[in-house]
């Protein structure tokens, strides 16, 4: 029987949109946050890694608490958007701010000047954006297939608004003054951009009625009289076993993105051409969106995300194992290649991951039957916030320990051979160890389980 659709073209392209907001704070703040403090503040990486790694313990709960907050949230506007439109005023203004730094203050002032915005943005504002935003996903449509192509506009945004970042910002520092100066103007620009495409987003769907998502009427007076709190939504995700699978995937996949963002130092300081960071992000981007262009046809054609995420993931992982290759061989074209290898392999999981996340709550469905899904979508904040986070610190950390000095154009020996690993051989042990991951990821043959043996039961 074919599922019931819920959405037309311009309500999954207006969905899709809001990554372009998502993606204005993330790949902005992702590819040039550390660069900007160490080689135009001035801070110590060392410092900067541990600041960020400390801001990380007031993000502690903060997932958990924003999705508890989204599922119990009732208003006309439904439960993520009211959430996802007003938080992005907050991210709009905290990205601003850490790219405001004043470079007269004393040194100490402005790592707590860094220190209080990165953490107001990344513990309070972008979580509750980003949970609302996903879980709209869970909330707009019931139909599997609309899900997926969901996912995949989204994310055809999302690569192609870190490709515009990672290609124009430095010549666009450049064209308002270069310096702090230059670095705040881009920042407000991008913020301002961001607030407008994000309200856009959020006004382009409608979420369906709370008895429409659930199984039958029965279930969602089941569900009405059932509350739990934020300890007990911990213990629903926990138990999901395919939850922290995901958690695992995700918080790997944002220190594998930190550690290819630290191309702007491999290319400035062992390529010589600080211009080439913008290359190689064409290298991954327009293979990401073009294996997302295609993924809803392969999940049909696969009958499930599964075999194709796996099989993607076993390409991207080749591909970066090339890129070692390549890069000790000292060819840029080679790299350029195998880095497009990689990313086409990895588009596949990019597209469809938010229909996997809605999955997994329904795994919860079937087998606690209480309903969790802005709680489950919170696995994509954890992910970009302690997997970005971490990411970030430990490029700082390790960019510290080489011996890294941004008043040398020239780099030590340790520092270039540090750079190396960090660019070359980090992606690929990651890249390796999520293929294990999602080698034991087939939630949706699970939850087929579940449902054949409640039906036998309820016959």
């Amino acid at each position: 029987m074919q599922e019931k659709t819920y959405l037309k073209w311009y309500n999954k392209v207006g969905y899709g949109s809001g990554d372009i907001a998502g993606n204005v704070v993330y790949a902005f703040l992702s590819s040039f946050v550390m660069i900007y403090l160490t080689n135009t503040v001035g801070l110590n990486p060392g410092i900067v890694g541990s600041l960020i790694a400390a801001s990380k313990f007031f993000d502690g709960i903060t997932d958990i608490f924003f999705g508890a907050m989204i599922d119990k949230t009732k208003t006309r506007l439904g439960k993520a958007r009211p959430w996802m439109l007003y938080a992005y005023i907050g991210c709009a203004v905290t990205l601003a701010a850490i790219f405001a730094i004043p470079v007269d203050l004393g040194q100490t002032a402005q790592y707590a000047w860094f220190f209080i915005a990165y953490t107001l943005l990344n513990a309070v504002f972008y979580t509750a954006n980003n949970i609302a935003y996903s879980a709209l996903t869970a909330l707009v449509t019931k139909n599997s297939k609309e899900r997926v192509q969901m996912g995949s506009y989204r994310f055809i945004f999302a690569f192609g608004t870190s490709l515009l970042i990672q290609s124009v910002t430095i010549g666009a520092v450049a064209y308002f003054g270069s310096g702090a100066e230059g670095w705040r103007t881009v920042a407000i620009i991008y913020a301002l951009m961001g607030l407008l495409v994000n309200t856009v987003s959020a006004l382009s769907v409608k979420e369906l009625p709370e008895e429409e998502l659930n199984e039958s009427k029965e279930n969602a007076e089941q569900e009405t009289e059932e509350k739990y709190g934020l300890a007990e939504a911990a213990k629903l995700l926990v138990s999901n076993r395919f939850y922290l699978m995901i958690c695992g995937v995700y918080i790997l996949q944002q220190v594998y993105g930190a550690m290819i963002n630290m191309g702007i130092y491999y290319m400035t300081y062992v390529l010589k051409n600080e211009n080439l960071y913008g290359v190689f992000s064409w290298a991954i981007n327009i293979p990401l969106i073009a294996a997302l262009v295609v993924t809803p046809t392969l999940v049909a054609k696969w009958k499930g995300m599964y075999k194709l995420n796996l099989r993607g993931y076993m390409l991207g992982t080749l591909g970066r194992a090339l890129v070692v290759v390549a890069g000790y061989a000292g060819s840029v074209p080679l790299m350029l290649l195998f880095t497009g290898i990689a990313a086409l392999g990895q588009g596949p999981w990019q597209g469809d991951m938010n229909a996997v996340i809605a999955s997994c709550s329904e795994y919860t469905w079937l087998t606690k039957q209480k309903r969790v899904d802005g709680t489950m979508y919170s696995c994509t904040s954890l992910g970009v916030k302690l997997g970005g986070g971490l990411g970030t610190a430990i490029a700082g950390w390790m960019l510290a320990a080489s011996g890294f000095d941004q008043s040398l154009a020239v780099q030590s020996e340790s520092c270039i051979q540090m750079l190396y690993f960090m660019y070359l051989w980090i992606p690929m042990i990651i890249s390796l160890v999520i293929t294990s991951i999602l080698s034991r990821m087939n939630v949706e043959d699970t939850n087929k389980m579940l449902k054949q043996k409640l039906e036998a039961k309820a016959d």
